[in-house]
């Protein structure tokens, strides 16, 4: 079943930072990961205003990015983002009830 990460990181290092987005592509890539948005122009259409970063990728599985987090090349990259911004990270399974969903769900 797919799965989504969603990331919202401010960033406080763009240098820094720099040197962790220029290592994650392939990474991605090698566990079947593609990016759906990766730090676009964000509108906030209801609630506070969000001015930060955000990522949206897309795996073929909740394991595949399991897989791809825990990949040394990935935890190594890792560090940059630790070093130069602070982070949410969230996974969230795909489903079928995106179709015509299922109000009670």
């Amino acid at each position: 079943m797919t799965a989504y990460v969603v990331s919202m990181m401010s960033i406080s290092d763009h240098d820094t930072y720099r040197k962790y987005t220029d290592r994650t592509p392939p990474i991605v890539r090698k566990y079947g990961g593609k990016f759906l948005a990766r730090g676009g122009d964000i509108l906030t259409v209801e609630g506070e205003k969000y001015n930060d970063r955000m990522v949206i990728l897309e795996f073929p599985s909740r394991q595949a990015i399991l897989d791809w987090y825990e990949d040394p090349d990935y935890v190594d990259a890792r560090a940059f983002r630790h070093a130069s911004s602070e982070a949410r990270i969230f996974v969230i399974d795909g489903n079928e009830n995106t179709r015509d969903p299922d109000p009670n769900l």
